[in-house]
């Protein structure tokens, strides 16, 4: 069967656009308000630490002036706030951990009756006495784990909420979009392909779609001056090869002619078949259709044997043909020749002396000769248009041979690799789907 274009996929790690749309609508509500969570615990953290702060310090400070000047009447009125204070002389009273305490404030956490508290510890010293004042922040504490509970939520919800709105987004930005997908691909049936502009607003995809008009008709016209100029070269062509091979037919049928000259005439006869022959692949493949006929393959490589014998020019070569015979195949005899004819020729070009043999199986042909091989390299690339290999050397030809070999299996389904040989040389098989 014909070669069919197998669907691209996208390279990895990338996504469609209505993937890339959605995450980036969803990244953008959980940045947006996971940076606003942030900010709200950070400020409300730091204002609470300086009023909380400025707070103790003052009332620290008032409770010591106050025992300074009366140590019997010191009180302070603060809510939550429990003082104490020690001579310096009785300090191991106080709590261990507050004993090594600088001046300053310090956040504390500790156990009570088996309940974890946490809470912010004043701590002033004078020459004669220390002063502790605490501050219990449990409570405060709670609140701020509900405080961030709710934030968290809140970016959950807020992120969800983006989500929802970018697969929205997507699907309104993408619909136009998938809908030209879909056009263009229909279009791409026909050979005169709708145009898409009209179905479109004046928008981005708009243009898009004016753009691939555009592209569609300049391309629709290089396609038809392509098959014109292929059915007018078929045409001119074939006229004078038709009055070659009446000419040379009618030279052929007079008896007085001599052994040489029936040669000379007999090697014009076939070179006028080569190219009836090729002239009718290529209009094949540049119309991209197969032709209706049948051919025996044994007979078809006989013929291309004789026709390369009688330009051997000397080469000390044998050419000679093997296997089965009566093989038919479903497909017009031009259309094999073309291809077993190039594999055969480059076999007898690169081979200098020995055998050149044509194997003849129910669903394939070899082409072994004994040639000087094939590299790696040659053997990846030699189908590629306009490649030459490594011993190609100067000799003549652009290329192309093998690459019209390999598009005419592709148009009737056949299959052609060259290998290197078990020993020297190499084998080229054309297999028949």
């Amino acid at each position: 069967m014909p070669e069919s274009a197998a669907p691209r996929r996208a390279p990895a790690g990338r996504r469609r656009l209505r993937t890339r749309i959605i995450v980036t609508f969803t990244l953008l509500g959980f940045c947006l308000t996971g940076l606003f969570a942030y900010a709200t615990i950070e400020l409300r953290t730091r204002v609470e630490n300086q009023l909380l702060s400025e707070s103790l310090n003052r009332n620290i400070d008032a409770y010591a002036s106050a025992f300074q000047r009366d140590p019997g009447n010191a009180t302070f009125s603060f809510e939550g706030v429990r003082g104490w204070v020690y001579s310096l002389d009785k300090l191991g009273n106080a709590p261990e951990d507050w004993r090594e305490l600088q001046d300053g404030i310090h956040e504390l956490h500790g156990t009570e009756d088996g309940q974890a508290f946490a809470y912010k510890l004043a701590v002033r010293r004078t020459p004669t006495h220390a002063f502790f004042l605490a501050y219990d922040m449990t409570q405060t504490l709670q609140g701020q784990g509900q405080q961030n509970r709710m934030l968290v939520a809140t970016v959950v919800v807020f992120t969800a909420l983006a989500l929802v709105l970018g697969w929205w987004s997507a699907s309104r930005v993408m619909a136009p979009v998938s809908d030209l997908a879909q056009r263009l691909r229909r279009s791409g049936t026909s050979s005169d392909p709708a145009a898409l502009a009209p179905h479109f607003a004046e928008d981005e995809v708009g243009e898009l779609a004016k753009a691939l008009d555009d592209y569609a008709g300049r391309l629709t016209e290089v396609v038809q001056r392509d098959r014109e100029f292929n059915a007018d070269v078929s045409h001119e062509l074939r006229t004078p090869l038709a009055v070659i091979r009446g000419a040379v037919e009618l030279l052929l049928s007079k008896p007085e002619v001599d052994e040489r000259t029936r040669t000379r005439l007999q090697r014009i006869q076939r070179a006028e078949q080569q190219c009836t022959d090729l002239i009718s692949a290529l209009l094949l493949l540049s119309r991209n259709e197969r032709a209706v006929g049948q051919c025996d393959v044994g007979r078809v490589a006989q013929q291309l044997l004789d026709h390369h014998r009688a330009q051997l020019g000397g080469k000390p070569i044998e050419l000679r043909l093997e296997g089965e015979s009566g093989v038919l195949l479903e497909a017009p005899e031009s259309a094999l020749a073309v291809a077993l004819g190039n594999l055969i020729g480059n076999a007898v070009k690169y081979t200098q002396s020995g055998a050149v043999v044509v194997r003849v199986f129910h669903d394939a042909v070899e082409v072994v000769d004994s040639g000087p091989g094939l590299s790696a390299e040659d053997a990846a690339k030699l189908f590629e248009r306009g490649y030459r290999g490594t011993h190609a050397g100067h000799s003549q030809g652009g290329g192309i041979g093998l690459s019209i070999v390999r598009r005419l299996c592709a148009l009737y389904g056949w299959d052609v690799r060259v290998r290197p040989g078990d020993d020297i040389g190499v084998v080229a098989t054309l297999r028949f789907g």
